[in-house]
C-alpha cells in the first residue's frame, strides 16, 4: 500500500465521484479506478458502492477513511517536522555555560529562543569552565559553549558575547564598600578569596589586573564555586574580583564596588593590566561551537540571536589589496 493510494482514496471519498476526484488530483479517471480497484484488492474489502449516479462508502470505506485521514496527518505532521528541523526551526542543542553566565547571559539566550524559535529545545549544562566546554565540544557532549575566550583547542568557532568589566567584592563593613569606585593597587595589602581551578580564565585576568596595578594578590582561600566565594566574602574572610555579571547574584553581608579604570604600576604610572588608564580590567564572554558544525538549528540560533542583540553583528570583511604599493608615494 502506497501514500499515493492513500490519498487517491480520501479525495474519491470527499468527492463521492471519480471523474471530480480525477479533475482535483490532475489525472485521467480511467488510472484513478484502477488504482482504488487494486487498493481495496489489498485490504481485502470493498469501499466504494459504485452506481450510475452515485459512489457511497461502504461500513468498511467509512472505516478505512478514518484511518487514512490519521496516516496522511502523520504523514504530513512528520513532513513538516522534517522541514523545521531543516531549516533549524526545531531539534535539540546541547548548551553549555560558565557557572556566572548562567545567571545573567543564559537567560537572555533562552527568552530569546524561546520567542523566535519555540520548537527548539535547549538543554543546559551549566559550571563548566572554558577548558572543559571546549572539551565537551570537541567530544560532542554539547553543540553551544558560553565561555570565556581565548580558546585554545583548534577546530573551534566562536563569536564575542560581551565584554565584562570585574568588579570589587567586598564584606558589607569593609572600609572600601562604599559608592567611589576602586583603584586596584589600594587592594594591595587584602586577602582574596579566588577561584582554584588551573584553568580558570577569570582567576588569570584577576592575576594579571593585580600585577598590573604593581602587586600579586593574596590567595587566602581557594574555591571552586561562585556561591562559595560571595559566602566568605560575606564572613569576612577576603575581597573578591568577578565579572559583573555577579551583579545578579544578591547576598547578605557583601557589598558589589565598581573598579576604577587604571592604577599605578610598580613605576608609578597609571595603567590597567592590558592597556591604557581609561580601559578597566574585564573579562571577555562568547559563544563557541565545532567549527565544522553542520546542524542547521545552530546556524539558526547564531542568526537569530545577533538578530535581538545578543551577539555584536560580525564587521564587513576587509577587502585584501592585490599589490602593496613599493613605496610610500607610489600610487594606488
Amino acid at each position: 500500500m502506497e501514500i499515493r493510494q492513500l490519498r487517491y482514496f480520501v479525495t474519491v471519498a470527499e468527492t463521492r465521484h471519480f471523474g471530480q476526484a480525477a479533475e482535483r488530483l490532475h489525472m485521467a479517471q480511467s488510472p484513478l479506478s484502477q488504482a482504488i480497484r487494486q487498493l481495496e484488492a489489498q485490504v481485502g474489502a470493498t469501499l466504494f458502492n459504485r452506481t450510475t449516479r452515485r459512489v457511497d462508502l461502504t461500513p468498511a470505506g467509512e472505516a478505512f477513511l478514518r484511518d487514512a485521514l490519521r496516516i496522511l496527518d502523520s504523514v504530513e505532521a512528520a513532513r513538516e517536522r522534517v522541514q523545521r528541523i531543516g531549516d533549524g526551526h526545531s531539534g535539540l542543542l546541547r548548551v553549555g555555560c560558565t557557572g556566572l553566565a548562567a545567571y545573567k547571559q543564559l537567560p537572555q539566550l533562552a527568552r530569546i529562543a524561546a520567542r523566535e524559535l519555540p520548537g527548539l529545545i535547549l538543554r543546559y549544562v551549566p559550571d563548566l569552565l572554558t577548558p572543559a566546554q571546549e572539551e565537551a565540544l570537541a567530544e560532542d557532549r554539547i553543540d553551544l559553549a558560553v565561555l570565556r575566550p581565548p580558546l585554545r583547542r583548534p577546530g573551534l568557532a566562536s563569536r564575542p558575547v560581551a565584554r565584562e568589566r570585574l568588579t570589587l567584592v567586598v564584606p558589607a563593613r569593609h572600609r572600601l564598600a562604599g559608592d567611589e569606585p576602586v583603584r586596584l593597587h589600594e587592594l594591595r595589602d587584602e586577602d582574596f578569596v579566588v577561584y582554584g581551578a588551573r584553568d580558570s580564565v577569570v582567576d588569570a585576568a584577576v592575576t594579571q589586573a593585580c600585577l598590573g596595578a604593581g602587586f600579586l594578590p593574596r590567595r587566602s582561600h581557594e574555591v571552586a564555586e561562585t556561591s562559595v566565594m560571595l559566602t566568605l566574602v560575606a564572613a569576612g574572610l577576603g575581597v573578591a574580583l568577578l565579572p559583573e555579571s555577579a551583579l545578579a547574584l544578591r547576598v547578605d553581608g557583601v557589598r558589589y564596588v565598581p573598579i576604577a579604570p587604571g592604577g599605578p604600576g610598580t613605576d608609578g604610572a597609571d595603567r590597567t593590566a592590558d592597556g591604557p588608564a581609561s580601559e578597566a580590567p574585564h573579562v571577555d564572554l562568547a559563544l563557541a561551537w565545532r567549527a565544522d558544525e553542520v546542524n542547521p538549528a545552530l546556524a539558526r540560533l547564531v542568526e537569530v540571536l545577533e538578530a535581538n542583540g545578543f551577539v555584536p553583528p560580525e564587521p564587513p570583511a576587509v577587502p585584501y589589496p592585490d599589490r602593496v604599493p613599493a613605496h610610500p608615494g607610489e600610487a594606488r
